[in-house]
């Protein structure tokens, strides 16, 4: 966890709130992109069916975690999230070609995409805020975990 002052988290969150609504439409299309079949329901079903298909959400997720990064790049993400982000995106689709993964692969592909998606999806949903919050909404505070300024 980065460190920082109590009033570098009031300046950090202040530009956070900023950052989302800039890029709300974009954040907005990418949720609809990773909420759809094809960029949700399928990745999930390749899990259970064994399919090498689900390494497909290892794009996804480095995508989500590219537009998380972008709203606020002076700040690294959590550690905990990107030590998620780092097991499940390790894998690429022309590693296994047509071959099985390993059972624990495919979990952790899923987990990170889950996470990135949950906060793709907390930004969206607070991006309506005029200002942060004085009482913490669970996902609003679940996303300043995700920059260390809670």
């Amino acid at each position: 966890m980065q460190r920082i002052t109590e009033e570098q988290k009031v300046e950090f969150t202040a530009q956070l709130l900023p950052a989302i609504h800039a890029r709300r439409a974009e954040l907005t299309e990418l949720l609809a992109k990773y909420s759809s079949h094809w960029g949700y329901e399928d990745g999930v079903y390749r899990f259970y069916h064994h399919s090498f298909k689900v390494l497909r959400l290892t794009r996804s997720t480095e995508e989500i975690v590219a537009a998380l990064r972008a709203l606020l790049p002076a700040r690294e993400l959590n550690e905990q999230f990107m030590e998620i982000i780092r097991e499940g995106t390790r894998y690429r689709t022309e590693d296994s070609g047509d071959e099985e993964v390993e059972l624990s692969t495919p979990r952790q592909i899923v987990e990170a995409f889950f996470h990135a998606r949950f906060m793709l999806e907390m930004a969206v949903r607070y991006a309506s805020l005029e200002e942060p919050p004085h009482c913490l909404p669970s996902g609003w505070a679940a996303l300043l975990y995700l920059y260390d300024i809670r």
